[in-house]
């Protein structure tokens, strides 16, 4: 999808249909939409009363315009009360816009940005319209045998002729750039277990650094078993598909800082011997989101190159039932060192997450991120749409929290607690990796992940088992894999780098 930022007469612009966007609280139109409605001999303001159209969110009014005016169609496009407004709302409005494109078989608009808001930073305002635009145009339509062959090609956005158009198609393209690397990790998390197991994946991830020019170091069970990562080796046992550890860094010529990124990467989870009923084993193939998100976010990196250094890091594994799976009451040796007993062997996650965290720490970066599809617990306290944030860092948990709110990817604090800290005391070992209740289960997760991170080194934990996949779609996700947080800490990253 082409998208642009331009400065036009909108009567003299030729497209398949003119967007203006529009508050529930507007009962008179103003600005270039007034013009238009003028031209049209007031046809749109007519509908507009005597439909009693309201602007609500996703609520769209189509005027034809009868070859009066160069564009085919006059769209109102509903953003909700103004009071209300959130940055959040300029990408929702532009990819209910492209679902409405398509359905009245417009394959390219122009989108009026004249809404009047003082607090509104145009720069950021392009930047969410084109992730929009791109987020709500995606499917996953790789297995049908018949594809949608109707496709909205062109967006342009339409500014004040005093806006710095240089500067606004800069962010134009880092929307652009986000949004394609948000795509390209729902297609990696939309795809089955038969088609992307633990080697395959870090196939995957060598490609991307080939093509990026990142260094990758991809490590099997042999060298896997000599780090001393007895708590990932332990869970990736019981599969006929064997681990595989990636480590990917990104190193610019001139670098503001040092993180690591870490990402849960379960091809499959079964359970294991602790197996999964049906119902809660479907949609595992989403287990390995985390993982995904982090080569999403290399793949934005790749392509801004902002300086930073950045690591990232996968425990790739799939957790099956078999002769060797490991077993409740195990004991298990973690990286740093750390002995873990085995309470539950559907408790696998955070077992990876402790050597490739104990990994991440020895690299001795700035900060550390970890994202995982952890807990059902944190489903449970956040609902599906949430992310839990965790950390040993009230600083750069509110950092994280902070970008979160402009991209839209909502996440919410749970509190570290001391009471909780009891329930994963093991009786025969350091710590245990399930709660003696299940209380606070995402809470005593996260403090788990704690015991395996150098704790002079800032770090996050986002539990993103919530928003990672929706079986119905909500606002610019369609069903499936919703490939979040990759525009969050990529921003995060993008803003410690200087880049914007």
């Amino acid at each position: 999808m082409k998208i642009d930022v331009v400065s036009k007469k909108l009567e003299s612009v030729k497209t398949d249909a003119l967007v203006f966007p529009l508050f529930e609280e507007e009962k008179k139109f103003s600005g270039n939409l007034e013009k238009i409605d003028n031209i049209l001999e007031g046809a749109v303001s007519h509908l507009f009363k005597s439909q009693k159209f309201k602007a609500g969110e996703n609520n769209f009014l189509v005027v034809p315009t009868l070859g009066k005016i160069k564009a085919d169609y006059v769209v109102l496009a509903g953003l909700g009360s103004k009071k209300k407004f959130e940055l959040d709302a300029l990408r929702k409005l532009s990819a209910n816009t492209v679902r409405k494109l398509k359905s009245i078989k417009a394959s390219d608009c122009v989108i009026d940005l004249d809404l009047n808001l003082e607090d509104v930073d145009l720069k950021e305002a392009v930047q969410s319209i084109t992730e929009g635009a791109i987020l709500g145009n995606y499917s996953f339509d790789k297995y049908f045998t018949k594809k949608e062959d109707f496709k909205v090609n062109s967006i342009q956005i339409n500014v004040s002729k005093k806006a710095d158009k240089d500067v606004l198609k800069k962010y134009v393209e880092i929307g652009k750039v986000l949004a394609e690397a948000q795509n390209f990790t729902r297609d990696l998390v939309n795809e089955p277990a038969n088609v992307i197991n633990t080697v395959q994946f870090a196939e995957i991830a060598e490609n991307l650094a080939k093509q990026y020019g990142f260094e990758i170091k991809i490590y099997d069970e042999e060298e896997i078993e000599k780090m001393g990562m007895g708590a990932y080796l332990a869970v990736a046992k019981g599969s006929e598909n064997p681990p595989r550890f990636i480590h990917l860094t990104y190193k610019p010529k001139k670098s503001e800082g040092e993180i690591a990124i870490v990402g849960k990467g379960l091809m499959f989870d079964s359970g294991g011997l602790n197996i999964k009923t049906g119902d809660f084993m479907r949609w595992m193939k989403t287990d390995k989101s985390g993982a995904c998100a982090v080569l999403g976010i290399f793949k934005a990196i790749g392509e801004l190159k902002p300086n930073i250094t950045v690591h990232g890091i996968v425990a790739a594994a799939e957790n099956m039932p078999s002769g060797k799976s490991y077993r409740p009451d195990d004991i298990l040796r973690a990286k740093n060192g750390v002995t873990i007993e085995v309470g539950n062997t559907d408790a696998e996650g955070r077992l990876t997450l402790a050597d490739a965290l104990s990994y991440a720490s020895e690299l001795k970066p700035d900060a550390i991120i970890d994202m995982a599809t952890l807990t059902g617990a944190c489903v449970v306290a956040l609902g599906e749409f949430t992310a839990g944030v965790m950390g040993n860092n009230q600083k750069f948990i509110n950092e994280v929290l902070k970008i979160s709110e402009k991209t839209g990817e909502w996440m919410w604090q749970l509190p570290f607690n001391d009471k909780l800290r009891e329930q994963i005391k093991a009786p025969h070992a350091d710590v245990y990796n399930v709660g003696t209740t299940r209380y606070g289960g995402a809470i005593t997760a996260g403090l788990f992940l704690e015991k395996f991170v150098d704790p002079k080194i800032p770090w996050v934990h986002i539990d993103i088992a919530g928003p990672s996949h929706h079986t119905s779609g909500w606002y610019y996700h369609p069903k499936g894999a919703t490939g979040i947080p990759v525009r969050t800490i990529t921003t995060l990253l993008l803003k410690r780098a200087k880049y914007i």
